[in-house]
Parts: C-alpha cells; sequence; structure tokens
C-alpha cells in the first residue's frame, strides 16, 4: 500500500504540472533560490521526474532506489517550502499545481511540510521493505512470493 499510495502522490502531482508547465515556472520561480536559466531546467524536468516514480513505483521496479531517489526528492521540497516560510515569502507551494505569490495571510506552510513529511515516511518505509507480492521486484528476486519480511 506504501508503494502505491507513493506512486499515486506521484503521479496525480507529476500529471497536474505537466499540464501547465507555464504555471510550473512560476512555481518553481517564486520560491527565488535559482537563477532564472535553472528555474526553467527545473520547472521542465521536476513533472517528468514525478511520472517516471509513480510509474516505476506502481510496476515495483528498483522500490528501494526509487524510494531513496523520492525521499531525496521530498527533502528538497520540504527544504525549499521551509526556506520560503523562514524569508517570509508569501507563496503557494505549487505542489499539486497552481503555485506562486499569495496573499500574506494564505500561505499553509505548517500543513505541506506536514504533508511531505508523509511523504516522506511513505518513501522510508519502501527503502526498508521495498518488495512485496504484486511488484516486478518481488517477483525478480522473491521467487514469485514477497521476501520473509517485506510484505
Amino acid at each position: 500500500m506504501a508503494r502505491l499510495g507513493l506512486a499515486a502522490v506521484w503521479f496525480v502531482s507529476g500529471a497536474i504540472k505537466a499540464s501547465d508547465l507555464n504555471q510550473t515556472y512560476i512555481a518553481v520561480h517564486a520560491y527565488d533560490v535559482l537563477p532564472n536559466g535553472v528555474v526553467s531546467v527545473v520547472a521542465s524536468v521536476v513533472p517528468f521526474l514525478e511520472l517516471a516514480l509513480g510509474l516505476f513505483l506502481v510496476l515495483g521496479i528498483g522500490t528501494r532506489l526509487v524510494a531513496l531517489l523520492s525521499a531525496v526528492v521530498l527533502l528538497a521540497f520540504i527544504a525549499a517550502i521551509a526556506q520560503a516560510w523562514a524569508r517570509g515569502l508569501a507563496i503557494d507551494c505549487g505542489c499539486f499545481g497552481g503555485g506562486g505569490q499569495v496573499a500574506p495571510g494564505q500561505t499553509d506552510y505548517l500543513q505541506e511540510i506536514a504533508r511531505d513529511v508523509g511523504f516522506l515516511v511513505l518513501a522510508g518505509w519502501l527503502v526498508v521493505r521495498p518488495r512485496s507480492l504484486l511488484s516486478m521486484d518481488g517477483w525478480l528476486f522473491g521467487g514469485g512470493r514477497a521476501v520473509a519480511g517485506e510484505e
């Protein structure tokens, strides 16, 4: 369930961002930490990285590695939100579409960080227990069944 839950998060987030790359650019730019040329690259790559992470997790291919990469991405998102909060920026995180400047009272930094920490817990679980019956990893490395203690 952790694998499919995290996959769903990546699919939804990536699909929304990929459907409006201009808005994704606005969201990334609003954090005000990257040079303009890098903002374009990040805004173009992140949605498709998220979709790829979701696909690998649904299929259960390289689950431990994908979970580690997911954790790195989530930590970067948490750091970005935290620095925006610490600097007093009034932005929407753009985590699930949208993003950019908002009125000062409309920020939800604590909730956004808490949500991403929850997703980080799912990724951590998958690092420890990556294989299950309904995954390619389980079939390839578990003899068609989950490895004992990794279900």
